[in-house]
């Protein structure tokens, strides 16, 4: 199943930035901190308070996006 159009508007994949993991637009904050995090513990709100240049919306995808990953493969997300 493929994303659709802007589901994941908020994650980009750029090599030159962490080597190309998925991280959110124009931060280095890569998809996998955001759901260590979580799995650690964390709450969004923790991780809002710890990155308070993210959104709610981009945490969401976050864990959005490596859900969709671990099931379909990362070149189908």
């Amino acid at each position: 199943m493929m994303a659709k159009k802007d589901e994941f508007d908020q994650i980009e994949i750029n090599p030159a930035v962490l080597g190309g993991q998925p991280v959110i637009k124009g931060t280095c904050v890569a998809v996998y901190m955001i759901v260590d995090a979580i799995a650690d513990g964390d709450t969004a709100d923790d991780i809002l308070e710890a990155y308070p240049f993210l959104t709610k919306e981009a945490v969401h995808q976050a864990l959005r996006f490596a859900s969709r990953a671990s099931r379909v493969g990362l070149e189908e997300v």
